[in-house]
């Protein structure tokens, strides 16, 4: 997929700099949320680009460098669980996506947005943007920004995280609700990396 005819349209209206935005992790019952923004050059070399949910790890692991390399420009920001825990996850999700724009080396005139939202109770994108639905299957700069935001919390995850909370075995499941996951939950609680939001009917059920 190296579909770029959401930026064409958007550099025919007139908008020069154009990034794709994307998050990954907002799933997960433990750690950051991840997201990045992309701004791609009109020409670049990225086989097999798409949305990273389609795409192997291995293959994400090899298309992360590329993409650092072939960006007009590139960033990643997190929010960590205990601020997804003090507002809330769609909120997280936004205070990410503007932080990535915002991380940019260059301004961007547009921002393309994965999803149909924009804002949260407490954050919002507030960079010129279109929100696109699928819009990481469907825009390059997206998919690509999908790829930074996923290779970047895998590896913070699985780099730092399981080597601090072993017992988790988090490099396994990604902080995920699999069922090892909560089977290590019920042996060792909760720990600070834990989204406690997200886990209302595992304390429902310890009680």
């Amino acid at each position: 997929m190296e579909s770029m005819i959401y930026e064409q349209q958007a550099h025919e209206q007139g908008f020069a700099l154009v990034c794709g935005v994307d998050e990954a992790g907002a799933g997960p019952l433990m750690g950051p949320l991840y997201a990045a923004a992309v701004i791609l050059p009109e020409r670049f070399d990225l086989p097999g680009l798409n949305d990273s949910k389609k795409l192997t790890e291995k293959k994400r692991e090899a298309l992360f460098p590329l993409i650092q390399q072939q960006a007009v420009a590139w960033a990643v920001a997190s929010v960590s669980a205990r601020e997804i825990d003090e507002t809330d996850i769609l909120s997280a999700r936004m205070r990410a996506m503007q932080l990535a724009i915002d991380g940019l080396s260059v301004r961007p005139e547009l921002a393309l947005i994965d999803g149909n939202r924009d804002h949260g109770r407490t954050a919002a994108i507030v960079t010129p943007h279109r929100c696109i639905v699928d819009g990481d299957a469907l825009s390059a700069s997206i998919a690509a920004a999908s790829i930074l935001a996923k290779v970047s919390r895998d590896r913070y995850v699985c780099d730092v995280l399981d080597k601090q909370y072993p017992e988790y075995q988090f490099a396994r499941h990604k902080g995920y609700g699999t069922k090892l996951h909560y089977e290590m939950l019920d042996q060792y609680g909760v720990c600070p990396e834990h989204r406690i939001s997200f886990l209302k009917s595992w304390f429902a059920r310890k009680k």
